[in-house]
């Protein structure tokens, strides 16, 4: 194991549960209510009836998968932090269909 595994594996419960590890939330069309996912912790998942007792479940399902894995000694990641992402990204488009967003865009900003 590498010396950053062994750092994971050293965390309290306490200290991963004070972690933010990005929760999905979707609707459940066919059934009713909602799904909640941890996608960094492989398997939590649960529901409820309305968004608020669906992630109040949530965090009951993840204090559990937690203590699981803390327990079998099951390696967990580190959340992806929010530090890692600028909220820019760049796309490739047609010059075209940049000149008209660009000519667009000015125009929004002059009214």
């Amino acid at each position: 194991m590498d010396r950053d595994g062994a750092l994971r594996m050293k965390k309290t419960l306490n200290e991963h549960m004070a972690m933010f590890y990005r929760m999905e939330i979707v609707e459940d069309k066919d059934e009713g209510g909602y799904v909640v996912s941890f996608p960094d912790l492989p398997g939590c998942l649960t529901c409820g009836e309305t968004v608020e007792s669906a992630v109040a479940n949530a965090m009951d399902a993840k204090k559990v998968w937690l203590e699981a894995a803390l327990e079998d000694g099951i390696e967990m990641q580190e959340p992806d932090s929010m530090e890692d992402y600028s909220g820019q990204f760049k796309l490739r488009t047609s010059r075209s269909l940049h000149r008209s967003l660009a000519e667009h865009s000015k125009g929004e900003n002059e009214g």
